[in-house]
């Protein structure tokens, strides 16, 4: 049995699909830490929704099932702890978002969790990997420090294998419903939609043992710090830069942002200049093929991928999607000229928040206010989310320069120019 805290549209559409494809009888329960209105879908068609895979014109509906249960952490929250400790639970998976890792009130997904290891451990329940499958840095040791800051120590038996996911899931959208209802004949109100592209890359450390994943193509390696890297700074780093620039220009979607060919010139610098030079390539990873491969299937426009879904967390993301390139680019005697325009264009979405015509952007981000009481100085904007950066002449001046030219001449025209 697998334990699985958030049952949004990524779980849905990555795990639970590489779970069911791997055929070898794993059942899933899955904890929704916040809203039920996903638990009451589901619970009303019998756990069973709908995949379906877009690209381009072309689309496809497949019934997923590995889901078997469900919970609504704030009204069942004891049967959370009891699923955490039961002996039949030998992989419990998290998609928590990057911002809760630092919640761990008593009824939040850590504090359920660290309460569910004690009660297992005190009930020698047996060995349990915990895997976070959220896009952090060395994921599985920051899921294992959380928790050790609430319970004050981890037992042996528990591991904490790091992961890397990847999947394109935009938000379910009426329309996708409706084509959900028509490829099979039923209301799908949990139905979810991604890309043909899923990737997997895992530390295999699972102590209680766990599904044949690597039948349905993960990979299980020694280190997945480099496969890490790679999709923080090449994928996630270009969709925030082209969900902030996209949305600064009037764009909704990620896929239209790229049919503009000022901002696909700028995905395109920024990952051939700035982000592949400081890159070390996994085993069997082509880097410039990965990156024009990330760039089509942002180009589907299938997925409607929105600007502003991309943009939500922008002072989570952007420390770990851009500023490390910015430092390694620094480290090696270059000057990242296209990775700073983009924390540019972060800082004025988050901060200004209207679009080149004057039209309010969508911004959600729990430092959004702390950010623009700071706003009159780049500077003191930079230390807030990069204190070492902020001590760096060149790139205080260029990421002011950037924002004083955005205010003058619009981003579009910046970029132009640029």
């Amino acid at each position: 049995m697998i334990l699985h805290f958030g049952l949004g549209a990524f779980h849905r559409a990555h795990q639970a699909v590489h779970t069911q494809e791997a055929g070898d009888g794993w059942a899933i329960c899955s904890v929704a830490p916040r809203s039920p209105d996903v638990v009451r879908a589901l619970r009303a068609q019998n756990h069973r929704y709908t995949l379906l895979v877009r690209e381009g014109e072309d689309v496809s509906a497949t019934e997923i099932s590995s889901v078997r249960r469900t919970l609504h952490a704030p009204t069942e929250t004891e049967q959370v702890i009891q699923h955490v400790a039961d002996p039949a639970v030998r992989v419990i998976t998290l998609t928590i978002t990057e911002k809760a890792y630092a919640d761990a009130g008593p009824g939040s997904p850590i504090g359920l969790l660290a309460a569910g290891l004690a009660r297992r451990t005190a009930a020698g329940a047996g060995p349990v990997a915990v895997v976070s499958c959220d896009n952090l840095l060395s994921n599985g040791p920051r899921l294992r420090e959380a928790v050790l800051r609430v319970s004050g120590s981890v037992p042996e038996e528990v591991s904490f294998p790091a992961t890397v996911v990847d999947r394109m899931v935009p938000a379910t959208t009426p329309e996708d419903l409706a084509t959900a209802a028509k490829l099979t004949g039923r209301e799908d109100l949990a139905a979810v939609v991604a890309e043909p592209y899923s990737q997997w890359v895992l530390q295999d450390d699972f102590p209680g043992g766990r599904p044949a994943w690597e039948r349905v193509g993960a990979q299980f390696v020694a280190d997945v710090e480099p496969y890490e890297r790679v999709k923080l700074r090449v994928l996630n780093g270009v969709h925030s830069t082209l969900a902030y620039t996209g949305a600064l220009t009037g764009h909704e979607y990620v896929s239209g942002a790229l049919d503009d060919p000022v901002l696909a010139r700028l995905a395109e610098r920024l990952i051939r200049e700035d982000v592949l030079p400081v890159l070390t390539a996994p085993p069997g990873v082509d880097l410039p093929e990965y990156g024009a491969q990330v760039l089509a299937r942002m180009r589907n426009r299938a997925l409607r991928h929105r600007c502003a879904q991309i943009a939500m967390d922008g002072s989570l993301k952007v420390p770990i999607r851009l500023l490390g390139t910015v430092r390694d680019r620094l480290a090696a005697g270059g000057m990242p000229r296209w990775a700073c325009l983009a924390v540019a264009a972060w800082l004025r979405h988050v901060t200004v928040s209207t679009d080149d015509a004057g039209r309010p952007v969508e911004v959600d981000d729990p430092r959004a206010d702390d950010l623009r009481r700071l706003a009159h100085s780049p500077r003191r904007l930079i230390a807030a989310v990069a204190p070492d950066l902020a001590d760096h002449a060149e790139v205080v001046a260029r990421i002011s320069a950037d924002l004083a030219d955005f205010a003058a001449y619009g981003v579009r025209e910046c970029l132009e120019r640029a």
